[in-house]
């Protein structure tokens, strides 16, 4: 009697004659018959694999505890290997998995676990997929889920972080008195540079002012004098002296006992009684 196997797309079956290996098989229907076959079927899909939390020493001999997950697929091409050249590749993968781990943490001090978890994740799949491919097992992937330290060591990590957080606090305190000085100071030389050019600018317009006055009072001077000038030409000398007899009734009717004619008034007096002669 024979039994029938439906073997799935993602499934292969590899069957044995008489203990010796025939194949693998599927997808499909594969025939089995007791005692003549002995078959081992196989998950061709991805699976993930929880490692133990376990404790690892790190460079700097700090102990610190983790878990993380494996991804792995049994390759389709050499799926035979999984049967022929490993009895349990899931406990294989395991163990490989957890020394590779320490090896890898016994290679890095505590700070760079912490900063550096994508690069553990990555050397992790690597070493692990070059160990692995003999089996025809692929890991594809390879993610740390938890790093615990012990309680001093994260006692001493948070008053790290405390004080790294101050200092920060205190540096962008710093900047910012800088910055507002440097604002302050830019600040007040602008402003002294405005003044000093406004009082310049006010210094050249009242220079500029003074100038233009000077200018127009003296333009206004010519200007008197030349029009006194031409009246003057007009003044005959009778005109003139005329003048000269108003001006001394003016001194004539003063206080004063003795007065001072120059000798161009004579003449003047003179021409006047000749122009009053004429007149009779």
């Amino acid at each position: 009697m024979a039994f029938i196997n439906f073997v799935r797309d993602y499934e292969r079956i590899a069957r044995f004659r008489l203990g010796t290996f025939e194949g693998m098989m599927g997808p499909g229907v594969v025939f089995s018959i007791p005692v003549l076959h002995q078959i081992q079927k196989i998950d061709t899909r991805i699976t993930v694999l929880d490692i133990p939390r376990q404790t690892n020493i790190t460079k700097d001999n700090a102990p610190i505890e983790i878990d993380f997950l494996v991804y792995l697929r049994v390759m389709i091409a050499s799926a035979e290997r999984a049967v022929l050249e490993v009895e349990d590749y899931t406990s294989a993968v395991v163990g490989l998995a957890t020394t590779t781990l320490r090896a890898v943490i016994g290679e890095m001090d505590l700070d760079d676990v912490f900063s550096q978890r994508d690069k553990i994740n990555e050397v992790l799949r690597s070493r692990l997929d070059s160990e692995t491919e003999r089996w025809g097992i692929k890991v594809t992937n390879v993610e740390i889920r938890e790093i615990d330290p012990p309680r001093e060591i994260q006692d001493a990590m948070n008053r790290q972080m405390s004080a790294e957080r101050v200092r920060r606090a205190v540096v962008l305190e710093a900047d910012g008195t800088k910055e507002a000085a440097i604002t302050v100071a830019e600040g007040e030389k602008q402003s002294s540079i405005l003044k000093a050019e406004g009082a310049r600018q006010a210094e050249i317009l009242s220079a500029e002012g003074d100038q233009q006055a000077a200018v127009l009072r003296a333009n206004g001077y010519a200007d008197a004098l030349k029009a006194i000038h031409n009246v003057a030409q007009t003044v005959d000398a009778n005109t003139m002296t005329l003048q000269y007899v108003d001006a001394l009734k003016e001194l004539g009717a003063g206080d004063s006992t003795k007065f001072i004619l120059p000798l161009e008034l004579t003449k003047m007096l003179g021409n006047l009684g000749a122009f009053t002669g004429q007149d009779d």
